[in-house]
């Protein structure tokens, strides 16, 4: 059975980084974009970042300029480096792909003190 796990996740104060990773475990062929959301608690999850098989990325205004989407195509897995982290950030962060289906991971908590 095909998974994305997600790690990297913790508590930070505000201003620190964190680095989040996120790999496969089993194979998927043909993997298009991977891609970053989170969800706060009582919020609707979000788009964080989105990186695509050339290596183009995208990202949501809140966080540009202090995130950073990266992938290795050969690993299959996808990094999140997060710096300058504000409380805002606090959330379960989900790793997302798409290949011939869309594939999640379970999440892994980010907590930002003020």
């Amino acid at each position: 059975q095909v998974q994305l796990v997600e790690s990297g996740g913790g508590l930070v104060q505000a201003g620190g980084s964190l680095r989040l990773s996120c790999a496969t475990s089993g194979s998927i062929f043909g993997i298009n974009a991977m891609a970053w959301y989170r969800q706060a608690p009582g919020k609707q999850r979000e788009f964080v970042a989105l990186i695509n098989s050339g290596g183009t990325t995208n990202y949501v205004d809140s966080v540009k300029g202090r995130f950073t989407i990266s992938r290795d195509n050969a690993k299959n897995a996808v990094y999140l480096q997060m710096n300058s982290l504000k409380p805002e950030d606090t959330a379960v962060y989900y790793c997302t792909a798409w290949a011939r289906t869309q594939y999640w991971g379970q999440g892994t908590q980010v907590t930002v003190s003020s």
